[in-house]
């Protein structure tokens, strides 16, 4: 069980230095809207605080906003993977502590 224990360990600190390495982020995603008048536009939708946002993107802005929202995706991955990984050594310490009781 400790080998386990130190496995989840090694994983949640590797999950936490990959973390660190995210940079600039944000939530949400980009869709292309056409106007009116025919001419097309980049448009970011996303929620915080509870609330609805949209934001115009330039053209020239698009690559970077892209890149964000990908790290945002990376970010809300490995967050999972981390709560997945923190609930299990939870419950091996759990099964530990009793087993330990019970010798």
């Amino acid at each position: 069980m400790n080998q386990k224990i130190k496995a989840i360990e090694q994983k949640i600190a590797a999950i936490k230095q990959q973390l660190l390495a995210i940079g600039e982020m944000r939530p949400g995603s980009l869709s292309r809207q056409k106007r009116a008048r025919g001419t097309l536009y980049h448009q970011l939708s996303y929620w915080h605080d509870g609330e609805a946002h949209t934001e115009y993107v330039r053209e020239e802005m698009v690559p970077m906003v892209r890149q964000q929202l990908d790290a945002y995706r990376n970010y809300r991955e490995l967050n999972r993977a981390w709560t997945s990984l923190a609930i299990e050594l939870c419950k091996l310490k759990a099964e530990q502590a009793r087993a330990s009781k019970g010798e």
